[in-house]
């Protein structure tokens, strides 16, 4: 009997040694690994939610990407950065032209492009059809945030904004919210959605962003759009959380002027980058940057085409490896100030992997023209085109077939 309570003693010390050393590393039996350096534990768990596979190993899926790098033209990289908007609901020679030609890594549908559901269905049957012989899969995008911003067919469902979410604050309504919104786009043909808003609507004043956000509580904004988030993702959808570094403080709407925003560091640490800081955790693949002045961070520059911002703050500091994607360049916060191609190589340069150009057939050209010469006059280097095209190959291999 002496001997088991020395024993019993032993493994109560040694228990209590092994769980004192977890607690000091921060550490946990039951902890979870994230894939990114930094990740904390798991975020919350949605019925339903699809968990994912990993697919090829790591090795093997870095060796076919580099594979497919090496055999890709220059021409062929700089059209995948660029997704493009066209005027009217079918096709036009310009289209099928920047598809077939300049091998473009995607298109964003608007309401202007969208009739009934017979027809937005023939629409990204027909975009895919011509891409068919190019070497990648192409984007077909939308804003579908529910609300008031949605480009749904008449006839389809109507989704609540991100405000009726947010009075709700019920992540698993959330959640379900953004699977039934991601079924419905995959069914007409979408695999990429510029949503959800993680902006804080903290500016009563802010008309652009209004109901579009959950609401002016950081954690709710956080909570509700990683739900939505990956309710979208576990209907095969990409989603774009949007915009960074945050465009719930501001008083002009960059789709006219370009808004400056006096915030420090710290402040932004502490309220509009939680919900990102949330969703890259959670496992964010996307994120839209916003065409704001941030002149406490980078004066001079918005952060579409700040590189303290994209690749100080939201590469290193944050952690984020996906793809970073701009708003439209052709907003009036670019235009009004900024020279678009120009714009274009400033935003590559700073960290942007894609450029959305929604409009100008000329715009689109120009954009491509000037990527091109900056590679060849060595403004901007081939490494660096490279960086951007690995993450847009990785993201179509997960979610598009060919």
């Amino acid at each position: 009997m002496k001997n088991n309570k020395v024993i019993c003693v032993f493994l109560l010390l040694f228990l209590i040694i092994i769980s004192t050393n977890f607690a000091v590393s921060g550490c946990s039996l039951f902890s979870w690994d994230g894939d990114n350096p930094g990740e904390g534990p798991a975020t919350e768990k949605f019925p339903g939610e699809d968990p994912g596979s990993e697919g090829k190993a790591k090795g093997e899926l870095k060796d076919e990407i580099a594979r497919v790098l090496q055999e890709m033209t220059l021409e062929e990289k700089i059209g995948q950065m660029i997704i493009i908007g066209f005027e009217g609901p079918e096709i036009d020679n310009h289209v099928e032209s920047m598809i077939r030609e300049h091998r473009v890594g995607g298109l964003i549908l608007f309401g202007r492009n969208i009739g009934d559901k017979n027809q937005l269905t023939g629409l990204t049957t027909g975009l895919q059809a011509i891409n068919q012989d190019n070497r990648l899969p192409l984007f077909i995008a939308v804003d579908e945030e529910g609300g008031r911003i949605s480009r749904l067919p008449p006839g389809a469902p109507q989704f609540p904004s991100n405000k009726t979410l947010g009075e709700q604050n019920d992540p698993e309504y959330s959640f379900t919210v953004g699977q039934e919104t991601g079924a419905e786009l995959a069914t007409f043909g979408f695999n990429m959605n510029f949503a959800p808003v993680l902006d804080i609507f903290s500016n009563p004043q802010n008309e652009v962003i209004g109901d579009r956000s959950f609401g002016n509580n950081p954690q709710i904004v956080s909570r509700l759009g990683l739900a939505v988030m990956k309710g979208l993702q576990s209907k095969n959808i990409i989603s774009v959380v949007k915009h960074f570094p945050g465009h719930g403080d501001t008083h002009v709407d960059s789709h006219f002027g370009l808004p400056v925003v006096e915030h420090d560091r710290a402040r932004l640490e502490s309220f509009e980058f939680v919900p990102f800081k949330e969703a890259i955790a959670g496992g964010a693949e996307a994120i839209m940057t916003a065409h704001i002045m941030y002149p406490k961070i980078e004066p001079g520059k918005p952060a579409t085409m700040s590189g303290e911002i994209l690749t100080g703050i939201l590469r290193h500091d944050l952690g984020f490896g996906g793809l970073i994607i701009t708003d439209d360049l052709e907003m009036g916060a670019i235009v009004e100030n900024y020279a678009v191609e120009e714009a274009a190589l400033a935003a590559v340069q700073a960290g942007a992997d894609v450029l959305l150009v929604c409009h100008s057939s000329g715009y689109q050209e120009g954009v491509l023209g000037r990527l091109k010469a900056a590679v060849q006059n060595g403004e901007l280097t081939r490494e660096r085109v490279d960086e951007s095209v690995a993450r847009i190959i990785e993201l179509k291999q997960k979610y598009i077939e060919k």
